[in-house]
């Protein structure tokens, strides 16, 4: 959610600027009262763990990002009496001093105060329904846009017709097999020069797990229908050509349900993201979400604070399961060997390759041409997979 967030962010810096026209006029990138708005995002969920608030603020167009807001006082009241008091932990990410878990029925406000003394609060929340996801499966299909590709789809159910609004994250781990690895690698001659050793490959990893995490809006709605059932509501589409798919693939699918304030704002904050011209004819102007200055009314005030109940399921599946016998999808990055000489009269060749990381052995060439050397290398990730992620195999992996 933040990477959308802060795409967001990024476009109503700007409209900020133009809120006070009635119309738009034409765009001149030079913001001389560009005045920074705090922005506040956080979710707490019905599970025991560090929630975490998340402090920044909006950011000029040329800027390269918003800058975290570090020094402020972050506490969530309940309804009942506690307090959880947050603390900084870096880049603008506030998390509390013990795990707690959100209660049903117990109101919930967020208060924040900044170091230039403004103090910031959230309309009070409740916990919405617990609906768990009943099944995750994945189908392999031919989506709307003609391409062949894995469908990750869930279904889940609440008889008693409260949840109705609902929201999607999902992390995917997948296996990756470096294709070039080997068991020797190069290394720089330790008597110095442009020479390289060949000696036991312990650095480069062969097999690898990297994660990824959803960086789009998924939601859905039972609004319109005659009962609370989500069906065959497809989460995530890999495309057959996606090497994350070409082993072992899992994917954790979570389930927020959301109150109608919380998914409203995701909604038009999602088409509002997914505009295809920063100054389109339609001026959105600014997105009011749940969070309001308490010392100026009129201060703009960015970003939800909401507590929504959350349930996960995971699933694994290998290329083979849906693609038996046929080619695995292409690489990360193509991985044709080359074979630089050691050096030339401008210095040393293959060594700062090696050095520098971008290059790492891929066997012996053994009637090297002209200009070419002794050895083949290739792009460090075709030969060393922990360029995409830890070779350490994940707690929860299953074969």
């Amino acid at each position: 959610m933040r990477k959308w967030v802060k795409t967001y962010l990024s476009r109503c810096s700007i409209f900020l600027m133009l809120i006070c026209y009635g119309c738009i006029e034409p765009f001149n990138a030079v913001f001389e009262d560009f005045q920074s708005a705090l922005v506040i995002e956080g979710t707490i969920t019905n599970e025991l763990k560090l929630h975490q608030i998340v402090l920044t603020r909006t950011y000029e167009f040329e800027a390269d990002g918003p800058s975290p807001e570090t020094t402020a006082n972050v506490r969530i009241i309940a309804g009942d009496g506690t307090t959880f008091s947050f603390e900084h932990v870096g880049d603008g990410v506030y998390v509390p001093s013990e795990a707690f878990a959100a209660q049903f029925g117990v109101d919930y406000q967020l208060e924040v105060d900044t170091q230039d003394g403004k103090s910031y609060a959230s309309e009070v929340v409740q916990l919405t329904s617990s609906t768990s996801i009943d099944d995750i499966r994945a189908e392999r299909i031919i989506n709307d846009d003609g391409q062949d590709g894995m469908g990750i789809f869930i279904d889940s159910f609440d008889p008693t017709g409260s949840s109705v609004n609902y929201r999607y994250e999902f992390i995917e781990t997948y296996r990756v097999i470096a294709p070039e690895w080997f068991s020797d690698s190069l290394i720089g001659d330790p008597e110095g020069g442009c020479g390289v050793i060949r000696i036991p490959n312990r650095t480069d990893a062969r097999i690898c797990y990297p994660t990824d995490f959803s960086n789009a809006l998924i939601l859905t709605s039972t609004a319109n229908l005659n009962e609370d059932r989500v069906s065959n509501f497809m989460v995530r589409f890999v495309n057959r050509n996606n090497y994350i798919i070409s082993h072992r693939y899992s994917i954790l699918v979570r389930q927020f349900v959301e109150s109608n304030d919380a998914y409203t704002f995701f909604e038009t904050l999602n088409e509002f993201s997914g505009s295809e011209s920063l100054l389109s004819q339609t001026q959105p102007g600014f997105l009011q979400g749940n969070i309001f200055s308490k010392d100026d009314e009129d201060e703009k005030v960015l970003g939800f604070f909401n507590a929504s109940s959350v349930s996960e399921k995971r699933l694994f599946f290998n290329y083979d399961d849906f693609y038996p016998g046929e080619r695995l999808p292409p690489y990360v990055e193509d991985c044709k060997p080359s074979s630089p000489p050691i050096a030339s009269t401008g210095g040393c060749i293959i060594r700062p390759i090696l050095e520098a990381g971008i290059g790492v052995y891929a066997g012996d060439n053994p009637e090297p041409r002209v200009g070419q050397g002794p050895y083949f290398i290739v792009s460090r990730v075709c030969g060393d997979c922990s360029v995409l992620g830890p070779e350490e195999q994940p707690d929860f992996w299953i074969e």
